[in-house]
């Protein structure tokens, strides 16, 4: 995360709109479903193994559809040196705005995000994640989840190391935005919520 302490960074991050970037050169691939792509390849056995490994080992598609494809279920922010800090994404999000997080100033942390996926592979999912403070974009970023298979059980992606900013002027109230999309440009989930940086955990 950025520096609140650094404005010239924070009003070039401000220009960017609210998009995940582009990979430059970068083209989706076709959407197919799961009928499709266990038809093709079908006399390969190494693909056919691998098809039924992204898919949980069964290579079959659930037979009762309800609900979404892809369900986002909770984000965990995971200090290297504090208690971890988790959000329900399951029910009322607007009370998110209202709960800060409280992190320690300059502590490392990583976040995690739990999934489900229920029917269909979904292709390039990524996580991306927007900072303010006081109406300023202090830090934009987008992070690849990749492609999954339906399964019963959640997946959990989990984020590179980061730090959050430390010094008086980065102590304060943050909000956050968060968006969980595919390379079509699905939003699964979509949420605001607060984040408080102290000088410690409490």
């Amino acid at each position: 995360m950025a520096s609140p302490e650094e404005p010239e960074a924070a009003a070039a991050v401000e220009d960017v709109g609210d998009e995940p970037e582009e990979t430059p050169g970068y083209k989706p691939p076709a959407q197919k479903t799961l009928d499709e792509i266990q038809q093709l390849d079908a006399d390969d056995e190494s693909l056919v193994r691998y098809k039924q490994a992204l898919l949980g080992g069964t290579g079959e598609a659930p037979k009762e559809r309800s609900g979404p494809n892809v369900v986002v279920e909770k984000l965990s922010m995971l200090p290297v040196d504090g208690e971890p800090k988790s959000m329900d994404l399951t029910g009322d999000l607007s009370k998110l705005k209202s709960d800060p997080i409280v992190i320690k100033e300059g502590c490392s942390y990583k976040i995690e995000i739990q999934f489900k996926v229920n029917y269909e592979i979904v292709a390039g999912l990524r996580y991306h994640q927007k900072t303010t403070r006081k109406g300023i974009t202090v830090d934009k970023t987008s992070h690849m989840v990749g492609s999954y298979g339906p399964k019963a059980e959640s997946y959990q992606f989990l984020t590179p190391v980061e730090e959050a900013p430390k010094g008086m002027l980065a102590r304060g109230s943050y909000k956050v935005k968060s968006r969980f999309v595919d390379d079509d440009k699905n939003i699964y989930k979509e949420w605001e919520w607060a984040m408080d940086i102290k000088k410690d955990w409490k």
